[in-house]
């Protein structure tokens, strides 16, 4: 492929990515639309097999010997139905609040010399979507919600030493923060709703170093920061004239407020393994610590006449994972992935149907095969157990109580990938 030919085909992908944020089952997305979602991600800071290391560790881009670009799209669904035992509005449990949402990527990597690499990252890495029924049991926590994100993030790589490489990058973060909710009227007729639609632009970096220790055994250590945003947007009222809630909200000054959001993407310290066991097997591994408890205030809700929304109160949470490479014949790759995250909520009187987040098993598996030398396909799938996250909710005479757990709660994802090298 000609050198023009290439730019014009970065450029066009780049710019499809960018158009438009991207919708997530599970906040924080350790699976991606890359050739390691087969393994859950397990290792990715310590394998450097392709492109996708211009994000996972820019570190490891040292050990790609030519230029190469990796695209996929990753598909997201979301089954969580609600089961209300107890709800001073009834037992609707709004059906399924998820639905499905597609996530691209691109990573690229420029081969400068054989100790230098650029690369470039397009893609998201958190976001989450619901929609219940607008007369569900919590109608007055959320009706829907969704945060989504978009970002951008060019990196460099460097080989300091045979056995030391470090790298690092800056990224530009696309969010937006959408939610809609009834407003508890009580005696008078009919609710009111709620709406609130809102994006910001942050700013955060990455950086990665790799040790590689013998030609079998790698490790790499990474750092994702924080990424603050500031969403702003006044509050839209419907349904409130002429009640007393509407006058009371009016009188405090909420009615046609502005409302500020501070949230921030959560930084993150990951450390991954690879060892090769033979010339066909390999297992990976990473841990890593994801600081929540920096979140902020998501759920927008009418609690009283001066109360909108409700601090969630998240605890710092914890990522395990371990996979297994297995080439089963020269163009064939084979993997298979376990992972375990910790709860960043403590009980089920902080979980938010908003955000219904709880502790995840996920189970992967994917296959790569190599077309020829400078080109590669593949495909993986996710089950991303969320367990049951039960909810346990006083919200007062306006919110009202609520309690249940979602009897369905999984998240179904797949990828399809390639990776090109030249």
């Amino acid at each position: 492929m000609r050198r023009y030919d290439r730019g014009v085909l970065l450029f066009a992908l780049i710019w499809c990515l960018a158009a438009g944020p991207v919708h997530a089952g599970g906040l924080w997305l350790t699976q991606q639309p890359t050739p390691d979602m087969g393994v859950g991600g397990a290792g990715s800071q310590a394998t450097g097999f392709d492109a996708s290391t211009a994000t996972a560790n820019p570190a490891a881009m040292t050990r790609l010997d030519r230029s190469q670009m990796e695209a996929g799209i990753m598909g997201l669904y979301l089954d969580a139905q609600f089961n209300v035992k107890n709800s001073s509005n009834g037992d609707n449990g709004g059906g399924n609040a998820g639905y499905f949402s597609p996530v691209p990527t691109l990573n690229y990597v420029q081969s400068v010399s054989p100790d230098l690499k650029l690369g470039l990252g397009v893609g998201s890495y958190f976001g989450l979507g619901l929609n219940y029924s607008n007369d569900w049991a919590g109608k007055y926590y959320v009706q829907s919600a969704s945060i989504t994100t978009m970002a951008i993030n060019p990196t460099i790589g460097y080989k300091i030493a045979d056995w030391l490489s470090v790298g690092g990058g800056v990224s530009v973060v696309q969010g937006q923060l959408a939610e809609r909710v009834a407003v508890n009227t009580l005696l008078e007729p009919g609710d009111g709703r709620l709406k609130y639609d809102a994006s910001d632009v942050g700013y955060g970096y990455n950086l990665g170093v790799l040790f590689e220790l013998s030609p079998q055994t790698r490790v790499g250590v990474t750092y994702v920061s924080q990424v603050k945003l500031d969403f702003k947007d006044d509050l839209r009222f419907k349904n409130m004239e002429g009640t007393l809630l509407g006058a009371a909200l009016n009188a405090t000054g909420l009615l046609d407020a502005q409302l500020k959001i501070n949230m921030t993407i959560p930084a993150q310290l990951a450390l991954g393994a690879y060892q090769a066991l033979t010339d066909k097997l390999a297992l990976v591994g990473t841990v890593n610590w994801q600081n929540w408890s920096k979140f902020g205030a998501p759920e927008i809700a009418v609690a009283d006449s001066n109360t909108v929304t409700a601090d969630l109160d998240y605890q710092d949470a914890y990522h395990a994972g371990i996979g297994v490479y297995y080439r089963v014949a020269d163009p064939w790759l084979l993997m298979a992935g376990f992972g375990y995250d910790t709860s960043p909520t403590s009980s089920s009187s902080q979980r938010s149907p908003t955000l219904p987040l709880g502790a995840t098993f996920t189970y992967s598996a994917g296959v790569q095969y190599d077309w020829n030398k400078d080109f590669s396909v593949g495909a993986a799938y996710a089950l991303i157990d969320a367990g049951s996250a039960k909810v346990n909710r006083s919200g007062g005479p306006l919110k009202g109580d609520l309690e249940g757990e979602y009897d369905t709660n999984f998240i179904h994802a797949f990828n399809v990938n390639f990776v090109y090298r030249f």
